[in-house]
């Protein structure tokens, strides 16, 4: 949020009004993803299916719940998932780094360990789900950023 970098990154619907109307009147739920066109993998073989795929749009919706946006509630889990990912990264430093190991070597483990926790799953955004890759990227520097504060706090508290 203090970097700019993810202004561009989600656009705004076009004829927002009416989508959403047509979303409201349609009964999506939150909490799911609606993949469409629809198609079982034997539809998608059907030529009624790759005429779907072919015309478009093709996408995947998340509703969220409605209501203004609890961002103590984000920030919350957001915290707890940090503490997961600093939990792991404990683990893999402390298998790997006796105590009084030096900076460096604690720092490398450490910030290796949580880049990868943080970063490597956003790729299956991109491949999966259609997210360009410059966002993609843009969410992995974040992790890269995370994983390096991660290190510092590693190698500067690791016992001596």
């Amino acid at each position: 949020m203090a970097l700019p970098i993810h202004k561009s990154d989600y656009r705004k619907l076009p004829d927002e009004e009416k989508a959403l109307d047509t979303l409201r009147a349609t009964g999506v739920t939150p909490g799911r993803e609606y993949r469409f066109p629809f198609c079982t993998p034997k539809e998608m073989k059907t030529p009624e299916g790759i005429e779907k795929m072919k015309r478009g749009p093709v996408g995947l919706l998340v509703i969220m719940p409605s209501g203004a946006m609890n961002m103590g509630k984000f920030l919350g889990q957001w915290f707890l998932y940090c503490v997961v990912v600093s939990f792991f990264t404990a683990c893999v430093t402390g298998s790997t780094r006796a105590p009084g190991s030096g900076y460096t070597q604690v720092f490398h483990v450490a910030g290796l360990t949580a880049f990868i926790g943080y970063s490597l799953a956003q790729a299956q955004n991109s491949i999966w789900r259609g997210v360009t890759w410059g966002v993609t990227l843009k969410h992995m520097l974040d992790g890269l950023i995370y994983g390096l504060l991660t290190a510092g706090t590693f190698g500067w508290l690791w016992p001596k």
